[in-house]
């Protein structure tokens, strides 16, 4: 799969299980028009994400600011996409090992 196909799932990845109206928010913010406010909030973001200890913060923010930055910034796009396979094929690996751990496999 090439690189932009994969931004493309990690996306609606991201589409299917956030709100409707964070929803329709990160759609705007994809559309070429929208270059400003793209950089603006992804930028935003990416801040929001390294400051995650605070309360109100998050480290969910940290991918999505990059992500919508990469969109712009093609030589960040490769290696976004296989940061985000690795923590991908991570997160599947801990829930496997979750549930051989909750069914006695250890």
């Amino acid at each position: 799969m090439n690189t932009k196909a994969e931004l493309n799932r990690y996306f609606d990845l991201i589409d299917r299980r956030v709100p409707i109206r964070v929803s329709r928010s990160i759609r705007w913010l994809r559309k070429p028009t929208s270059f400003g406010a793209r950089l603006v909030v992804a930028s935003l973001l990416i801040v929001g994400g390294i400051f995650s200890f605070l309360p109100v913060l998050g480290l969910w923010m940290l991918p999505l600011g990059l992500l919508l930055i990469a969109q712009d910034i093609h030589f960040l796009q490769r290696p976004l996409v296989k940061g985000l396979a690795l923590a991908e094929a991570g997160m599947k690996w801990l829930r496997v090992k979750w549930q051989n751990r909750n069914r006695g496999g250890f």
